[in-house]
């Protein structure tokens, strides 16, 4: 669970990279769109959720 951070990191930066490529008509945008998307989301997502406030236990 530490490291789901970096690991969403890495995931953007490539499909960083494979959006680069449909920009370049290399691979299909409709294919690296919503890959980079979906990782943007998670990254923000795992920096974000394991500062939550779980309760008094």
């Amino acid at each position: 669970m530490r490291y789901l951070p970096l690991f969403w990191v890495i995931v953007t930066i490539i499909a960083l990279g494979f959006n680069l490529l449909g920009l370049m008509k290399l691979v299909p945008l409709l294919l690296s769109m919503p890959l980079l998307f979906i990782s943007i989301y998670f990254t923000i997502f795992s920096f974000t959720h394991r500062r939550s406030f779980k309760g008094l236990r």
